[in-house]
């Protein structure tokens, strides 16, 4: 269906012709209609799908001249970006129907220019409800000829604790009025309030979980813990989006992650909710254009973002909800075009989290092998090669300076070669070393290299091989696939580790507890002691050696299953 096929006012025509909208998305076609008709609506969608338009556009169509001094939408945000977002949309509707005065009111900014701006007149307000409030105790927002009012992203609102504000204002504007509610989710607390606020509503639920990932390939990196931003910085220099986001769960990982990235040279900025407005707008403006390529955000600061053309999405952390994750990448991929969506997981926990995601979106997201260093440096240099062969406008003052480079004993291989270097050099030198850890049970061939580490607790402490892993992996988040031999000795058990991976292992460690006992875990020096002669409890991971009981014993009726983190442990069977 498209926007003229509906019965809009000529300017507001206009407008959308204007702004290049022609077929309705699913939510827009189902919502506007009824809005425009005055009914109440919840609208079920994710981000992504047109939300801003298909509330926007009937509250603009809704005002008259009788107006012009009195407030008659108030649409609510839970975030400063959301509501500037959705008033800039709202002034791109309204640009040839001059009636329609628009005000957006938020906290971090001048409550002084938002007093003035209302003064002057408005009949859209676009807010905060803090910040909404706020005004209406200082009576510089009165809403006493309100017709109708917006919640939008409800469910975020809901989640940031806004429950009593948003119910105090609804419970002092006009009984007889339209409620509007769109949100990505349905938890309980929004169906309380539409039964309590709404009449006679009318439920639009969009299934698009798929529609809105389909055109996204999703692809994940399995990480060793810790290692996490090593593994960022090989996938931003190997794939160079021209602008990505990418997402953690707090606000310390997204300034500590940000500042990692531009030591390493990357332009990156970073977002969250206790940036103040003068910062969050000079980084946002910076990501639109395009002065920054990476956006670092939390999944609250990012609802507020709009900017068209992001190449990625990286999940750093994954989200603490499945649908975040569409949220997420639904960044990417928008109106048509495709997009890539990477995910760093660490440990098998992490693993299954994904697979329920992966489940919850029914979309794929394939596991793929990190980039190495040599191959990211191959790829630079098919760049450069490119990137000169398709040169063309070569100066004439560029050979007067080869000359001169000539007569300095330089010939033009050598310059050429000089100035390649250079920008070769550039664009790796901040590539980590990055060794990932191979399976260390795929045999001696292609096996990674290893070390052993030493705990100080054995066989007197009635140690299996099975408690001495399960704490490793506990410890690290690492697959029990990533340790080795298991020797177990009277006071002491050595474990095979991958080397490039015992200074993570070390730290992971210390302190560490094993069936109720503070070890110390440290690098193995060489030393056995031995106590009467006797051999060491020896298991390689991870099938232990069956004839052994965990206390040096050969009884052959003793039978030990494999180690299998996160699943139910089977007992010891007796024959």
């Amino acid at each position: 269906m498209h926007f003229n096929e509906l019965n809009l006012s000529q300017e507001l025509i206009q407008a959308v012709d204007e702004l290049g909208f022609t077929e309705m998305t699913e939510i827009q076609q189902q919502s506007i209609p009824l809005l425009l008709e005055g009914k109440d609506v919840i609208g079920h969608s994710n981000t992504g799908t047109g939300k801003t338009a298909a509330f926007g556009i009937p509250a603009v169509e809704s005002i008259t001249e009788a107006d012009k001094k009195n407030v008659a939408v108030l649409i609510l945000c839970p975030t400063r970006e959301l509501a500037m977002q959705a008033h800039e949309e709202i002034r791109k509707f309204a640009k040839f129907k001059r009636i329609v005065k628009a005000v957006s009111v938020y906290g971090g900014a001048s409550m002084e220019k938002q007093i003035a701006e209302l003064k002057r007149g408005a009949n859209i307000v676009i807010g905060t409800p803090g910040r909404i409030m706020d005004h209406m105790r200082r009576k510089t927002l009165k809403l006493q000829n309100l017709r109708c009012v917006i919640l939008d992203e409800a469910d975020e609102m809901l989640n940031m604790g806004f429950r009593e504000d948003i119910e105090s204002i609804l419970s002092e504007v006009p009984e007889e009025r339209q409620t509007v509610l769109f949100s990505a989710t349905m938890p309980p607390a929004i169906l309380a309030i539409t039964e309590k606020y709404q009449n006679d509503t009318i439920h639009i639920k969009i299934k698009s979980s798929q529609k809105t990932v389909e055109l996204i390939d999703q692809y994940y990196f399995e990480v060793a813990m810790g290692r996490k931003t090593d593994a960022l910085k090989l996938l931003l220099s190997a794939y160079s989006p021209a602008s990505s986001m990418v997402f953690c769960n707090t606000k310390k990982m997204v300034d500590e992650l940000t500042e990692e990235l531009v030591k390493s040279g990357f332009r990156a900025s970073g977002i969250h909710g206790d940036m103040k407005q003068s910062q969050r707008t000079q980084v946002m403006n910076g990501f639109k254009n395009r002065s920054t390529e990476i956006l670092v955000a939390t999944d609250v600061a990012a609802r507020g973002i709009d900017v068209s053309g992001i190449d990625a999405v990286f999940n750093y952390d994954l989200p603490q909800d499945n649908e975040y994750y569409i949220h997420r990448i639904g960044r990417t991929g928008r109106a048509g075009r495709t997009g890539t969506a990477y995910t760093l997981i660490s440990g098998r926990r992490q693993f299954y989290e994904l697979r329920d995601i992966e489940r919850y979106t029914k979309a794929s997201i394939q596991e793929k092998p990190l980039p190495q260093k040599s191959e990211i440096i191959s790829l630079k240099k098919e760049n450069i090669i490119k990137e000169i062969s398709e040169f063309k406008n070569v100066s004439h003052e560029s050979y007067e300076i080869l000359d001169k480079l000539a007569s300095m004993g330089i010939d033009y291989r050598e310059a050429a070669a000089r100035i390649i270097s250079g920008k070769l050099n550039a664009e790796i030198e901040s590539l980590p070393e990055f060794d990932m850890p191979r399976s260390l049970k795929k045999g001696r061939k292609g096996s990674a290299k290893t070390v052993k580490v030493d705990i100080n607790i054995g066989r007197n402490k009635r140690i299996a091989p099975n408690f001495i892993l399960g704490a490793l992996v506990d410890a690290t988040g690492m697959s029990g696939r990533d340790f080795g031999k298991i020797d177990i000795f009277d006071t002491h058990t050595t474990v095979e580790v991958p080397e490039a991976e015992k200074e993570y292992i070390l730290d992971s460690t210390n302190p560490m507890k094993i069936n109720g006992n503070k070890v110390e875990v440290k690098l193995y020096n060489g030393v056995i002691p031995t106590i009467r002669g006797k051999r060491p409890e020896s298991s390689g991971n991870p099938r232990f050696d069956r004839k052994k009981s965990a206390y040096g014993s050969r009884k052959k009726s003793d039978v030990y299953s494999d180690y299998i983190p996160n699943r139910k442990k089977r007992t010891k069977k007796r024959h």
